[in-house]
């Protein structure tokens, strides 16, 4: 059965191929889009696009003219040091872009909302490894802090309407079409300094760990919880420690990189362990990460080459 599925940021990097992943399945697809960092190249030509910001006003006559019924809000501003940088810009697109979103869904009758929020970034520094949903969160950067405030902002939507949610908080996503911003924007980093002869800055010791998780499997996530009863805060990542100093020794073998090892400043507002426990994810929907680091890294590499 065809639904009618307005994807926010959907040409971004996990939005676009969401988008699709969706088309694929025969669904109606409407994306909204403000191209600051996603490309129109990305957006599948059987969707409706509409070049608009988040926070815009006019939003609200493509909610009344489109009818979604669901809506999966994957537009934010993500890249953790920006948001040390100018919390306030941050504030506004993840924050009031978001209570924009929600204003707009709940009038025009949207049944579910789905929202991108942040494993990696909600949790702070970890007292318990891997994190469950369970874990206190305590974000170290306006990032996460922006993140949070909209899954209680979406809770409050909930209580009040009777919308439903489901949040879901990834770890570092990497794969084709990443840019090279956001939280997991090393993979593509790393690639395109590589294979381009460039020198790779590695912030920190290296030593600091994420939990990476490829796009297909993350767009399988979103998939999974799509159902409009479906309610819920669910972690999507591997469950993997791996170092940035593995990582990047991974990507240099697949780039077969000259480069020297160069290491720089540690980040302001990164936690220095992130890995997220799936348990809820994996036996509520059996869904499970199926791309192992090596084999997503060789794709993202290869895109990065062509």
């Amino acid at each position: 059965m065809s639904t009618k599925i307005l994807v926010t940021g959907g040409a971004g990097f996990i939005g676009s191929h969401l988008v699709d992943r969706l088309i694929q399945e025969g669904n109606q697809v409407v994306v909204v889009d403000n191209l600051s960092t996603g490309k129109r190249k990305n957006v599948n030509k059987k969707a409706q696009f509409y070049k608009m910001d988040i926070q815009s006003k006019r939003i609200e006559r493509i909610f009344r003219n489109e009818r979604p019924l669901i809506v999966v809000h994957l537009a934010a501003q993500m890249n953790v040091r920006h948001s040390t940088e100018d919390p306030g810009f941050d504030a506004e697109v993840n924050i009031l872009g978001t209570i924009n979103i929600l204003e707009h869904a709940v009038k025009n009758g949207v049944r579910k909302v789905t929202f991108a929020s942040s494993g990696g970034a909600i949790y702070g520094e970890q007292e318990v490894f891997p994190a469950s949903e369970a874990h206190r969160t305590d974000p170290l950067s306006p990032y996460g802090i922006s993140k949070l405030a909209g899954e209680k902002y979406l809770t409050y939507y909930a209580n009040a309407t009777g919308l439903r949610y489901v949040a879901l908080r990834f770890a570092n996503v990497y794969g084709p079409r990443q840019d090279s911003e956001g939280e997991a924007g090393v993979v593509a980093i790393f690639s395109k300094q590589m294979l381009h002869g460039g020198q790779p800055i590695i912030n920190g010791t290296g030593k600091q760990t994420r939990d990476f998780v490829y796009v297909d499997d993350v767009v399988e996530a979103i998939m999974a919880t799509l159902g409009e009863d479906i309610q819920g805060t669910f972690n999507v990542g591997t469950g993997q420690e791996t170092t940035v100093n593995e990582c990047y020794g991974i990507i240099k073998d697949l780039t077969k990189s000259q480069c020297k090892d160069l290491y720089g400043a540690a980040k302001k507002g990164e936690q220095f362990r992130s890995v997220l426990d799936v348990t809820k994810i994996r036996e509520k929907f059996g869904w499970d990460p199926q791309v192992p680091l090596q084999e997503g890294l060789n794709r993202t590499v290869e895109f990065f080459r062509g």
